[in-house]
């Protein structure tokens, strides 16, 4: 397991490294995020397909699992860099850090592989969990996945049809899972990885207990590091006040009923 665990953070900063050099060739640094998504799902299925002794069937589940995720949003944002201007997150490390972009690009490129290292590490180990049969924990991590897609698409879907309309242009997007999170795809995206400790489960299996990296390295990162904070921080430069009324009568991450008292 040692060996796949390494073999898996090399893989990964490789990948990283041509996404790096992909996105300069191309010109836009949002090509990054699709590298992401598709060398972390890469991953995911070459660790849940190691040939290491375990429960075939599942280690089959879970690899189709990881590549449809990766599949999913590796399409989405690929749709996104071609029909918009670069991401608002990277044109502001392009602005802000100026001759020195691409150079602490390609670390900034290297960390987030990093990061991506436990994410695949708990696909590994709930491929590889020593229960034999399918049971409960395994129809619980699918429900959770699912509900995860679920999520994830009807939120994209609404912003998506939000920005369509041309009569919202310079408006919040408050509709919707929108209106009860200001960053529903970012929940439905840490849920799913909530999956995998529960797939990795097993009693007395120490390792299994790992896979807990996956949803907190995801909420970290979503949620302190790449994800909410310089996205708000465009957003309120962008929107002003009315993103600032958004930002008192909406929950930032977890979903719930808006504020009706910041609303009013």
């Amino acid at each position: 397991m040692i060996t796949v665990i390494v073999a898996l953070l090399l893989a990964l900063c490789a990948m990283m490294a041509g996404g790096w050099w992909f996105q300069r060739a191309m010109g836009n640094a949002g090509w990054v995020d699709v590298v992401w998504s598709f060398a972390t799902g890469i991953a995911g299925v070459a660790g849940a397909l190691w040939p290491v002794p375990g429960y075939w069937p599942r280690q089959i589940v879970v690899a189709v699992l990881a590549g449809f995720w990766a599949a999913r949003l590796g399409l989405y944002l690929r749709s996104r860099v071609l029909t918009r201007p670069e991401d608002a997150r990277y044109a502001g490390f392009r602005r802000d850090w100026g001759a020195a972009f691409q150079t602490r690009l390609f670390w900034f490129l290297q960390i987030q592989a990093v990061a991506a290292w436990p994410l695949a590490i708990a696909v590994t180990l709930a491929a590889h969990s020593p229960r034999m049969g399918f049971d409960v924990f395994d129809a619980l991590g699918l429900t959770v996945i699912l509900c995860s897609v679920a999520g994830s698409g009807t939120a994209d879907r609404e912003l998506a049809r939000f920005v369509a309309d041309p009569g919202n242009h310079g408006q919040v997007c408050d509709r919707g899972l929108w209106s009860w999170s200001r960053h529903p795809n970012y929940f439905f995206e840490f849920l799913g990885w909530c999956a995998w400790p529960l797939f990795a489960f097993s009693p007395g299996w120490l390792p299994g207990l790992a896979a807990v990296m996956a949803p907190a390295m995801m909420y970290w990162l979503l949620v302190h590091v790449s994800g909410i904070p310089p996205l708000e921080a465009v957003m309120l430069a962008s929107r002003g006040d009315a993103y600032r009324r958004y930002q008192a009568r909406t929950s930032p991450f977890f979903p719930k009923p808006p504020n009706r008292e910041a609303a009013r």
